[in-house]
């Protein structure tokens, strides 16, 4: 099944980047929410993250599923939530 990804960051965040390109490697589509200057996304992620701006913050959605949210995650666990070998 299809994994919806959705990626909380910043423009000038390095672990925002390292992600991004972990993403392109393995062909992972994924839209990116600038949350620097969108006070509604960043809201969005101190409210999941129980009130740190934690960046990247991944919201992960798929058909049937109740959303996965991650906060900065490795390389593995978020390889692990996108079904991928590494």
């Amino acid at each position: 099944m299809l994994k919806t990804v959705r990626m909380y960051s910043t423009k000038w965040c390095a672990d925002c980047r390292n992600a991004k390109q972990f993403l392109s490697r393995h062909n992972v589509p994924f839209d990116e929410v600038d949350i620097d200057g969108n006070d509604a996304a960043a809201g969005l992620v101190i409210e999941w993250s129980g009130g740190r701006r934690v960046i990247p913050t991944f919201h992960i959605t798929e058909e049937g599923q109740a959303p996965v949210i991650l906060h900065n995650p490795s390389h593995t666990v978020l390889a692990q939530q996108l079904g991928l070998t590494s």
